[in-house]
C-alpha cells in the first residue's frame, strides 16, 4: 500500500466515525439508523431482511435484532408478502418516514454541498469505484438504483411507463429512483 492510499483510507475510517459517532447520540443505534436509510430508498422488492441483510454486509441474527427494535419503536411494519407467504415485506411507518427528518447523516451533507458539481461527480464515481471493487471481492451484491441497472426499459408500452426486463414488472418513475437489490451493471 502506498502513503497516499494509506492516507485516503485514514480520511474514510476517520468520516465514518464521525457518521457513527453523530448516530450514537441520537435515540436510534447507528444500525438501526442504516436500515430506515434503506427501506426509506429501497423498491419494493428490495424491502425484506435478507436484502437488508445483503446490503449491509452484516449477519441475519443482527438485521432480526435491528428490524425487532425498529418495530417495538412503531418505525416499521412487517407484512406477509401476499404472493409468498414465506417472505416479508418491510415497510416504514409515518412514525418512521419522519424521523428520517431528523437523520445525523444530514449535518454531513452541509459538508458535501460545498463542493462544485465537479468535484461532486468525481467523488461519487470514486467512491462508487471503491465500493465495487470491494464488494467484489467480498461477494457482495452491488445494488443499484433501478434506472442504471442493465435490466431497466424506460417508456416501455407495457410499463408504467418504464419495465425491468429482469423480473418482468412494469416500474413507475419514483420506482425507477428506488435502490435494487437484483441491481446488475
Amino acid at each position: 500500500m502506498n502513503s497516499h492510499s494509506e492516507h485516503v483510507l485514514a480520511l474514510l475510517e476517520r468520516l465514518s466515525r464521525v457518521i457513527n459517532n453523530d448516530a450514537g447520540l441520537s435515540e436510534l443505534k447507528p444500525a438501526q439508523w442504516e436500515a430506515l436509510r434503506f427501506l426509506s430508498q429501497a423498491n419494493k422488492f428490495s424491502r425484506t431482511p435478507s436484502a437488508l441483510t445483503s446490503y449491509l454486509g452484516v449477519t441475519k441474527g443482527t438485521v432480526s435484532q435491528t428490524l425487532n427494535a425498529l418495530e417495538r419503536k412503531g418505525l416499521i411494519c412487517k407484512k406477509k408478502d401476499a404472493g409468498d407467504r414465506r417472505s416479508v415485506s418491510i415497510q416504514l411507518t409515518e412514525k418512521g418516514k419522519g424521523i428520517l427528518n431528523n437523520d445525523p447523516l444530514k449535518a454531513l451533507l452541509g459538508a458535501i454541498e460545498q463542493l462544485s458539481n465537479s468535484q461532486l461527480n468525481t467523488l461519487a464515481s470514486t467512491l462508487e469505484l471503491v465500493l465495487t471493487t470491494a464488494l467484489q471481492q467480498r461477494a457482495g451484491a452491488p445494488f443499484g438504483v433501478c434506472k442504471s441497472c442493465k435490466y431497466f426499459m424506460r417508456n416501455v408500452v407495457d410499463g408504467t411507463p418504464h419495465r425491468c426486463a429482469l423480473l418482468q414488472v412494469p416500474l413507475t418513475s419514483m420506482e425507477s429512483d428506488l435502490i435494487c437489490r437484483e441491481h446488475t451493471n
